[in-house]
């Protein structure tokens, strides 16, 4: 016998289950968590939406992609497309073309002027009488009159009337019909989406950039003497000529004098000993002052102009932390970690100990006045004209922080790019980018084989993670500088740049180190000796080791080539031979392909059988490929093709693949 209970309750449950749209929508993307953090784009990028939509039976399904910039009244539509029929896959997409935030959301039901269209055609392909059908079209359509504009209302009559003659066939098949009668037919029970999903637009240097990392005091052409801003001006020729966007300075503040490192980190500094530019804060100011040795304020300026006119962005590292004797200190000491005995804790790594370094406790009692004026640093120099920065160890800072300090000065500055240092755990690193880092440091720095690269960056341009975290492969750093370069020698760097260039959309070197193919370590690690992070340096930019060249021509093809200005275009090839790896990069109209092919050994001549699926590339099974470093052509055929490389002549073709290829004598046609 059945409960009461619970046949009262079936009584009310299925008319009110009745009264929703028998649509489902699942699986939104993009979507990042859930909806707690927006997706990222840059300006002039187009969103692609895609969700599983679905219903009984075999009904037709209508679906409107809902968009708009945070904070406009009215929607924008666009249709979505059943893409994939078996996985009831549908794709929509808009386009961003400001910088700020965007939202979208999406809603759906069941296409009656669909299932008629579909099953008619079927009944005629049968041979059957469809006059009844043509009669409902017709009530069909003239019930979407009630709904349309004036103009459709004229297409509309025209379809009506169509089903009346022996045109009706053309009405049934017709697109512009369907493309009406989604916009202006009875929906019935609609299925909204249940969020509002938002996506964050930012410029284009966010994605693209090539970064060029230098000490301001190192450029200086007498050892020992400290090089300022001016010296940075004159120096620029020689960056722009090598093709960087980007030059980021470490911190330029005033440097503590207690507990100053010496050369290589020592404990005792000497009285001409430069100090450790991230040891922030002294008597002549803070994290808004800049280090008098390095020049003025209108010094500054004038430095980000000439670069500017270069087209050069300049770039602040952000480090909050300060020296002992940083003006924090001694007017806001609750800003502090204290120990028992009173005394304020410096920096420790157990069992290292930095005590030229005080960290800042973020969630101090006057927390709220401490973030407020963290922030107002960055907006400070934001307000000074830069517009990137790269932030020192973020993932020692609380995820909320980053997420209040990015937002804010977004709002002010909409155009501003943070890079985040963080070579911490996979969580850390994603959620920091969750929280609004535009570009991440990554792990690519130690990924040297073909096996450790392909996982690598298929993880991160084929998976959710494409979607938040923008990486920047940094090939050297002043903190590191791995085994591969020490070892590898000059093709070493050939072919870490190689790699950097032409698989991330952004990449970064810390020169002139990585240019002159510097490898002299500290024993036993992976750290330069006689760093510049601890005294100045004097470099021979004109070594004839120098692959500066070879870096220019790197950047160069970058520049011309689209395709490389993207990270999720990335497709692995096959090459038979596990020392040699080969990928291409192409545009999404196919007008512009990059195949590269580079020799991870860095010691001997490496050769393989490469297989191109040149039907994929948009090119006839005879083809020219350009390789754009050595200018040599190949005319090949067919899918499979020889290639060899030499690391000490170069690493890497990087091939412009030219299509539709007819015979031999075309060979020159293309340029």
């Amino acid at each position: 016998m059945p409960n009461p209970e619970t046949s009262q309750a079936s009584k009310y449950a299925a008319p009110d289950m009745l009264s929703e749209s028998r649509v489902t929508i699942e699986n939104v993307q993009p979507q990042v968590d859930e909806g707690a953090f927006p997706a990222k784009r840059v300006i002039g990028e187009t969103v692609q939406v895609t969700a599983s939509i679905h219903t009984d039976g075999h009904n037709a399904i209508g679906a409107t992609l809902l968009y708009r910039k945070t904070g406009d009244a009215d929607w924008q539509q666009t249709k979505m497309v059943l893409k994939q029929p078996g996985l009831d896959l549908f794709e929509g997409e808009f386009q961003v073309s400001e910088l700020g935030y965007y939202e979208f959301t999406l809603c759906a039901w069941i296409d009656a002027y669909g299932n008629w269209a579909r099953d008619t055609r079927k009944k005629l392909a049968a041979g059957q009488d469809v006059t009844l059908e043509l009669t409902e079209g017709s009530v069909l359509i003239n019930d979407a009159l009630k709904e349309a504009s004036t103009g459709d209302k004229a297409e509309l009559v025209k379809y009506a009337s169509m089903l009346e003659t022996y045109e009706y066939q053309l009405a049934i098949s017709s697109t512009p019909l369907h493309e009406l009668m989604l916009a202006y037919s009875r929906r019935g029970r609609v299925r909204e989406f249940k969020k509002i999903l938002s996506v964050m637009v930012e410029s284009e240097r966010a994605l693209y950039g090539a970064w060029y990392e230098l000490f301001p005091r190192s450029v200086t052409d007498k050892k020992g003497r400290h090089g300022t801003f001016k010296d940075v001006i004159a120096h620029l020729p020689y960056i722009e000529e090598m093709g960087f966007d980007v030059v980021y300075m470490p911190p330029i503040h005033p440097i503590g004098s207690t507990a100053r490192k010496g050369p290589n980190n020592t404990l005792t500094a000497g009285p001409l000993d430069t100090g450790s530019p991230w040891a922030i804060g002294s008597q002549e100011g803070g994290h808004k002052s800049i280090h008098p040795e390095l020049g003025s304020l209108s010094d500054f300026h004038e430095l980000i102009n000439a670069a500017a006119i270069r087209g050069i962005d300049i770039a602040l590292d952000i480090a909050f932390q300060c020296s002992p004797d940083h003006p924090y200190v001694s007017e806001h000491p609750e800003w502090f970690y204290r120990r028992p005995d009173g005394t304020i804790r410096c920096a420790e790594n157990p069992p290292k100990r930095y005590e030229d370094i005080y960290p800042i406790d973020f969630e101090c009692d006057d927390w709220q006045a401490l973030w407020d004026e963290l922030k107002d640093v960055v907006v400070y120099w934001a307000q000074q004209g830069v517009k990137v920065f790269r932030v020192d160890n973020p993932h020692t800072k609380p995820y909320p922080f980053w997420h209040y300090l990015i937002r804010e000065v977004k709002r002010i500055f909409p155009e501003t790019v943070f890079l985040s240092e963080a070579f911490a755990r996979p969580k850390v690193m994603t959620y920091l980018a969750k929280c609004g880092f535009s570009q991440s440091y990554t792990y690519f720095t130690w990924r040297n084989n073909k096996e450790e690269l392909t996982q690598y960056f298929n993880e991160m341009y084929n998976t959710e993670i494409a979607d938040y975290l923008r990486p920047n492969l940094f090939a050297n750093t002043p903190d590191i500088l791995p085994d591969y370069l020490q070892y590898g020698g000059r093709s070493a760097f050939m072919i870490r740049a190689a790699l950097a260039a032409t698989l991330g959309a952004s990449y970064g070197v810390y020169g002139p180190p990585f240019e002159l193919c510097v490898t002299d370590a500290m024993p036993g690690a992976e750290e330069y000796k006689d760093s510049e992070k601890y005294e100045i340096r004097t470099w021979n930019l004109e070594d004839p080791h120098s692959i500066r060249d070879f870096i220019s021509r790197l950047n160069k093809i970058r520049r011309a080539n689209i395709a490389l200005h993207g990270n999720r275009n990335l497709k692995f090839l096959n090459i038979d031979n596990r020392e040699m790896i080969a990928y291409t990069k192409s545009t999404g109209d196919g007008a512009n392909t990059i195949l590269v092919v580079v020799n991870l050994d860095p010691h001997h001549v490496q050769s393989g059988y490469l297989h191109i699926p040149f039907a994929e590339l948009g090119a006839d099974q005879t083809y020219q490929v350009h390789d754009l470093i050595t200018g040599v052509r190949f005319f090949w055929n067919g899918d499979t093709n020889f290639v060899q490389l030499d690391p000490s002549v170069s690493p890497a073709y990087v091939f412009k693949v030219l299509r539709k290829l007819k015979s031999e004598r075309d060979f020159d046609y293309f340029v």
